[in-house]
């Protein structure tokens, strides 16, 4: 049944370990185990409105196990709102058109969350879709893990690892800024294993204050240095009021016209909220009298060779996709579950963000071990 199935892949979204042992994953499972052929689209869903193709081959997928990004190349255009210029146009119908044009069976998205919200959209537009979980943040809804976490994870607690020597030598507060807009299971899995002293995570809304003063406790008991660890998206308590505000005022808007984005209010904080590590940090040397400084390590998170894990996980889920394509189970993520991996309908994937629970056992943990989490 599969052998005469012709399958089309992208990559979307932000680049992370693990895309190109995904596809690979993909690939060769389609292409040696069921007779698939596959053709690839280059940069995102923009490769599919532009109809920009790569023949996926054996040749092609030789190599690339270790290697990271991508070798489609990525973007984060959406087909509904793809910029051209000063306008943004819906290329729906293009991608449509391109869709049946190269007679395709189905086309497999890999991405993170906006990816899967995209998805939904060309779904809805009666197209074959199935999509595979990646993302640092470790955030998409109905996953156990995304690959691309584990990796970035390593990377930022060996980060943490090596700023000890630099805080314990100069007796200084490091502020180390983590990626995580919304989720913060890597400044809080980094954090753990690096062994910070405090670590604020967007899913808990901190005071500046009871940071400050959980480090000059430990000043007062010796320590004369301390490591923040930040998700780029912590808030003030301050702060999650007026996103509170501004979320439901959106939400309103949405029941009047039926239309606004309520993620579009956080995008526009968040965008206005770059700074504020650097704030934060001069708050803590102004209030402990303590030599503050700052590191962002912003793309290097998600640059490189994948871990081991990652690449196990992302060979996983792209063979396992591979074998759903063959049975022809259409508009489904592939999700890691345990050992073993399970179909997820789109519906509960799309607009939806796996978040940090406030009793998660990892913060259970923190809180055990004297971690300030910033709000006690």
């Amino acid at each position: 049944m599969a052998k005469d199935q012709c399958i089309g892949v992208l990559t979307s979204g932000g680049d992370c370990p693990g895309l190109n042992a995904a596809i690979r994953g993909l690939g060769k499972a389609a292409l040696d185990h069921y007779g698939m052929s596959m053709i690839g689209f280059r940069d995102g869903f923009r490769g599919l409105v532009q109809d920009r193709t790569l023949r996926i081959t054996g040749e092609q997928l030789s190599g690339i196990l270790t290697d990271g990004g991508t070798i489609l190349g990525t973007s984060r255009d959406k087909p509904h709102k793809m910029p051209f210029g000063d306008r943004t146009e819906d290329m729906t119908p293009a991608i449509v058109e391109t869709y049946h044009r190269h007679g395709l069976e189905a086309v497999v998205c890999i991405g993170g969350g906006g990816t899967q919200k995209n998805a939904m959209r060309l779904m809805d537009a009666g197209l074959n879709v199935v999509t595979l979980p990646k993302t640092i943040d470790n955030d998409i809804a109905e996953t156990d893990v995304s690959f691309g976490f584990d990796t970035a994870l390593g990377i930022a607690t060996e980060a943490i690892d090596r700023l000890h020597s630099t805080a314990t030598s100069h007796h200084r507060v490091i502020v180390v800024e983590l990626m995580g807009h919304r989720a913060g299971w890597l400044a809080l899995g980094a954090g753990i294993a690096g062994g910070a002293d405090v670590i604020l995570i967007p899913e808990i809304p901190y005071s500046a204050e009871v940071v400050a003063n959980a480090i000059k406790r430990r000043a007062r008991r010796g320590h004369r240095f301390s490591i923040v660890a930040v998700a780029e998206g912590a808030v003030t308590i301050e702060q999650q009021k007026q996103i509170d505000e501004l979320v439901q005022k959106k939400k309103e808007a949405k029941d009047r016209e039926g239309k606004k984005d309520v993620s579009d209010a956080l995008n526009q904080f968040h965008e206005e909220h770059v700074d504020h590590t650097l704030r934060l940090t001069g708050q803590l040397e102004k209030a402990t009298g303590m030599e503050s400084r700052l590191t962002i390590l912003g793309h290097l998170q998600r640059g490189g060779t994948p871990s081991a894990a990652d690449r196990l996980l992302a060979t996983r889920l792209g063979s396992a996709c591979a074998e759903v394509l063959a049975r022809r189970q259409y508009g489904v993520m592939v999700a890691a579950r345990g050992d073993a991996t399970e179909t997820v309908q789109l519906e509960k994937v799309a607009g939806s963000k796996k978040l940090v629970p406030p009793d998660h056992p990892w913060i259970q943990a923190a809180r055990l071990v004297g971690t300030c989490m910033g709000d006690e």
